[in-house]
């Protein structure tokens, strides 16, 4: 594989169907505006619709705007359901949005924020609109994970929501990993449908406004560093971008910068922590997730629909 993978390689996206969470800034915005450049329909599911619209009048191509609040769901089934009414097929479905380093808040539903955001409202929305991928051939499910996944990270079942003690690290850290457990389980529950795809991502440190809720003491060492550590947004979708379209990309792979630590520099395949991979862990998790979520997925365990 190439090491120098850039928007360059993207194929012709012409006819697919591409939805992009947290789209109208940061990371979700190169990824939608490279694809809406590449010929892709894209929406973006965003929060705010008006700066939805004005990023959208920012790009080229057909672009369209979804309400979406990844903190309630039934945001979530407001806009799976609309989704739905509006689009005949999905060949990309992008879990980009995410909150970082919160103070302590609950979605809601009253899940804790980060976790209640960055997974399960992915979790619903995936689950919600699944059956608009499978019959699609080619079809994927990338989701946007971080390197946080393994700083002071574990899935802590006894205390999902971080109601006896909070740590901002710690919360971003179990997002993050769920979002990767996430992704290997849905793609085991995919691998005999021999169409949809899952594949996880990471950006790096990439330069946007994920990292405003830091607390104090980190804001100024990371904005001094910031000029020689960071990338750009630009370049921190990019192994997004691939995971999503290059056509080497595989179910259950992951991709992040090539740089020394994974830090920047353009994307390959990398790999998660080893607890990522604990199959028990994931299957645990993602039981949990659908009683939390009350949404169940057309695909069972084994690959079988329901």
């Amino acid at each position: 594989m190439s090491d120098k993978w850039t928007t360059a390689n993207i194929p012709g996206q012409r006819g697919r169907v591409a939805v992009v969470t947290g789209a109208n800034t940061g990371l979700g915005y190169e990824t939608a505006k490279a694809l809406a450049e590449r010929g892709a329909t894209v929406v973006l599911a965003v929060r705010n619709v008006e700066k939805g619209e004005q990023a959208a009048a920012r790009m080229t191509g057909d672009v369209r705007v979804q309400a979406l609040d990844l903190t309630s769901l039934d945001s979530v089934r407001t806009a799976a359901a609309e989704l739905r009414n509006r689009l005949d097929r999905i060949d990309l479905l992008i879990n980009n949005a995410g909150v970082m380093y919160n103070p302590k808040q609950t979605t809601r539903d009253g899940y804790e924020m980060q976790f209640g955001t960055n997974h399960l409202g992915h979790f619903a929305l995936t689950g919600l609109l699944l059956d608009l991928l499978l019959p699609v051939p080619g079809s994927r499910v990338v989701t946007v994970s971080s390197t946080g996944h393994r700083i002071r990270a574990a899935i802590h079942f006894d205390d999902l929501q971080w109601e006896k003690s909070y740590s901002r690290a710690g919360a971003y850290g179990q997002s993050k990993l769920a979002n990767l457990m996430f992704t290997y389980e849905l793609q085991r529950r995919l691998a005999t449908h021999g169409t949809t795809v899952a594949v996880a991502a990471h950006p790096g440190l990439s330069s946007t406004e994920l990292a405003r809720n830091s607390p104090a003491v980190f804001r100024l060492p990371i904005t001094l560093v910031a000029p020689l550590a960071t990338q750009t947004p630009a370049m921190g979708a990019l192994p997004t971008l691939r995971a999503a379209t290059d056509p080497a990309a595989l179910g259950g792979q992951y991709y992040g910068p090539g740089g020394n630590f994974e830090i920047k520099g353009h994307p390959r395949l990398v790999t998660s922590s080893p607890q990522s991979y604990e199959v028990a862990i994931q299957q645990r998790l993602w039981t949990i997730s659908e009683d939390l979520t009350g949404v169940r997925f057309p695909v069972m365990a084994t690959g079988i629909q329901n």
